[in-house]
């Protein structure tokens, strides 16, 4: 029988938040950073990060296990570059997922350092897999690098940052969810193919089909930051015009950001098409993106 997106997303959500806090609470170290971690990975969110590691596992018909520790590492990575993200210094917001921030919680100290935490904890995770081979470990962990360092979501966020308060250009902005945003949940999908045996022509129309998928996701983001609800996407509607932020919408509209974004959409599922894999679930996940409230 054919698993539907709703009950894979569910259940993979279930697995992964299960596994989130024992990573976490086996460490050796003082009980407060413990539990500041804890709290920002168990404070909700789509998982489609980890979802992604997943699907592209079955995609290939391979055994899903395997992929639960990078699943897992790359949420971490996420979760770290939101506890800064809230920071005074960054974006200094109190609410995250409709609940207060870490440093709010926990105050900024502990908050710098429980993302620095999960950041380094991340690649323990599979550095420590035992179930695959050293090979796999040395190149998810590479991916893993460059996906969320300078050249990866790091280097998004400062360009994020020094670009606040200009009129930006398509190609700068582009550069910007590339790299904040799309480059994360690349790795979520190259590290399902490296753990799945893809051939390196599957790869390189993986990674595409990841950046289609990435700016998809951002665009989403910006369309949501006018029309969603406060509710479900848990932090005020409008904060990217009163942070005097360039968007999508800015640049292009708002039925131009949709199109955008349905010509993003519509790419990726165009590359899945050319690649030998059970592609269902991945292709919902494609109009799930795109379609999302929150």
């Amino acid at each position: 029988m054919t698993l539907s997106l709703e009950n894979f997303l569910s259940s993979r959500k279930e697995l992964i938040e299960g596994k989130l806090p024992l990573y976490v609470s086996g460490l050796k170290g003082p009980a407060s950073i413990k539990e500041a971690m804890i709290y920002s990975l168990s404070a909700g969110g789509k998982r489609i990060r980890p979802a992604l590691v997943l699907a592209v596992l079955n995609a290939f018909g391979k055994r899903e296990e395997i992929g639960i520790p990078a699943a897992c590492a790359v949420e971490m990575i996420h979760t770290y570059s939101l506890i800064h993200d809230d920071l005074p210094s960054m974006d200094d917001d109190d609410l995250r997922r409709g609940k207060p921030t870490n440093h709010k919680v926990y105050g900024e100290a502990l908050a710098i350092l429980s993302g620095d935490g999960l950041l380094t904890h991340s690649f323990g995770l599979i550095a420590d897999q035992q179930d695959i081979s050293a090979e796999k470990r040395l190149a998810l962990i590479s991916e893993l690098v460059k996906a969320s360092g300078i050249e990866g979501m790091v280097g998004g966020q400062v360009a994020d940052m020094q670009g606040e308060a200009k009129n930006l250009p398509l190609s700068e902005l582009e550069y910007i969810h590339e790299h904040k945003t799309a480059k994360l949940l690349a790795f979520s999908i190259i590290a399902g193919a490296i753990l799945a045996e893809a051939s390196n022509d599957e790869i390189a129309k993986l990674r595409e089909f990841a950046y289609h998928i990435g700016i998809a996701f951002q665009i989403q983001d910006d369309i949501l930051d006018i029309e969603g609800q406060q509710s479900k996407i848990g932090k005020p509607v409008g904060s990217d015009e009163t942070n005097k932020k360039t968007t999508y919408p800015s640049l292009l509209t708002l039925p131009g950001a949709k199109q955008k974004l349905e010509d993003h959409i519509s790419h990726a599922k165009a590359i899945l098409a050319n690649i030998n894999i059970q592609s269902g679930l991945l292709e919902e996940l494609c109009d799930l993106i795109a379609s999302r409230d929150h």
